[in-house]
């Protein structure tokens, strides 16, 4: 696979797409079948959340080892390697017999998950010429989000029809999919290598600093704010991590023009996305009262119009300006955030559904552009750093949204009010992704994947 592919490889795109798309809705569709997990296992609620934990922190710890590992990696075989591994702990999932063993089978997804999620942005990029870049990325920056607030619906219908081993089963197929396809498009590139003790020791780092800024922030929300101390041991562990001379290479990336801008763009909009799909259904279901079924066709409306808009943000990425473009949709986004700040408890479900659907447009315009803006620019030698980088910021937002929607809800006894205020700092968030969306980068340069623009 070159870096100036002589014919763009759709099919490439299409598997990362399902790749990212995979990873992504196995963060949100266990939630909906914790109860049944619980209930199958003869397990406890505080056990049974560690489902979704043992997932979500291995994706945000091994997320810059894992990027700077696939940079000193053929390609090819890491595919083949983190899809069939994703299938594989997929379908031990589905048959543990234990809660022990579904958190192990959920932390090797996670781990799996990793690998896929740093290097699809990569694949993505590396398919086709620069002139068409935008509407690739297009394809994996809209799956991810769409994979993320379609968890509970598709997770709804598989657990009623068929059981919750089958939310991991579906996986199968689609990582034999994505194995198939990838080794038809990508030419044998070189070995897999295994991680040095730099790995290790940095993945513990980063695990150490994750696990105590998440456990602190949920924490929080149900015990009080003294457990807030806890998110603070997130500190040393990460200012360990940076005085490591493994993570200057990563850190240097702080400094490369046009990466800053569009990460701190994309963890406050993931932020801000975050917040509305976890206090939108509250929202619904219990100040307006409506039903589970309306719940569900009323939040549709975010992914629905995020689908819609996403590749008509690669188009506009392409063909009119990445970043007018990106802030274009960052200011959608905050004009449907603050049309839907005043939570009416007069309103209906369709005036909760347009509005999410004004949201939804603003986040499908605005990540296509934000992660062309970020590949465009990456120096070639760490194309994957970049790709992990991304992941990581993604997930931490995605994380912290609904953490940080629960404490401010909390703080205010769990009224109306405290909803409003979390949409509030929704608001401030995608302020903050238009603002630094807006920030141009140094004199424009051109990189060895085409020119900033």
């Amino acid at each position: 696979m070159t870096d100036t592919p002589q014919r763009d490889r759709w099919l490439l795109v299409a598997a990362a797409g399902l790749a990212v798309f995979m990873a992504t809705i196995d963060m949100s569709i266990v939630n909906v079948a914790m109860p049944a997990i619980q209930k199958d296992l003869d397990t406890e609620p505080t056990v049974t959340e560690w489902v979704a934990i043992g997932y979500f922190l291995p994706l945000i710890a091994l997320a810059l080892p894992s990027g700077r590992w696939l940079d000193r990696v053929g390609k090819r075989a890491a595919l083949g390697f983190a899809a069939t591994g994703f299938g594989v702990a997929s379908v031990a999932c589905g048959l543990s017999p234990t809660i022990e063993v579904l958190i192990g089978a959920r932390v090797a997804q996670g781990l799996f998950g990793s690998v896929l999620f740093a290097m699809t942005p990569v694949l993505a990029t590396l398919a086709v010429r620069p002139e068409v870049r935008g509407r690739a990325l297009s394809v994996f920056a809209t799956l991810g989000p769409l994979g993320a607030v379609s968890g509970p619906a598709v997770g709804g219908l598989l657990i009623s029809g068929l059981g919750w081993q089958w939310i991991f089963y579906v996986n199968v197929p689609v990582c034999a999919a994505v194995v198939a396809l990838g080794m038809s498009q990508i030419a044998p590139d070189g070995p897999l290598r295994i991680p040095g003790r730099d790995w290790f020791a940095e993945a513990a780092l980063l695990g150490a600093g994750t696990a105590a800024l998440m456990l602190g922030l949920s924490f929080t929300a149900s015990e009080g704010l003294g457990w807030l101390a806890l998110s603070a041991l997130a500190v040393p562990f990460v200012w360990i991590w940076a005085r490591r001379p493994s993570s200057a290479a990563p850190l240097s990336l702080l400094r490369t023009p046009g990466v800053t801008g569009p990460l701190v763009s994309l963890l406050t909009m993931m932020t801000a996305l975050a917040f509305v799909q976890y206090l939108a259904p509250f929202f619904l279901d219990q100040v307006l009262d409506r039903s589970a079924g309306t719940v569900a066709a009323t939040v549709l409306a975010f992914p629905l119009a995020m689908g819609v808009c996403g590749p008509i943000s690669g188009v506009l990425t392409d063909r009119w300006n990445p970043r007018l473009t990106m802030i274009t949709g960052a200011t959608v986004a905050t004009v449907g955030l603050l049309l839907l700040l005043p939570l009416d408890e007069g309103w209906q479900p369709a005036d909760v559904a347009w509005r999410l659907a004004v949201i939804g447009a603003g986040v499908g315009l605005f990540t296509a552009p934000n992660q062309t803006t970020l590949m465009s620019n990456a120096p070639k030698q760490m194309m994957a750093t970049v790709g992990a980088g991304s992941s990581l910021i993604r997930q931490l937002g995605l994380s912290l949204g609904p953490a940080l929607a629960t404490l401010t809800w909390a703080l205010n006894d769990y009224r109306t009010s405290g909803m409003r205020i979390g949409l509030g700092v929704a608001v401030v968030a995608a302020l903050i992704a238009g603002v630094s969306a807006a920030r141009r980068p140094r004199p424009a340069m051109e990189t060895s994947h085409g020119v900033c623009r």
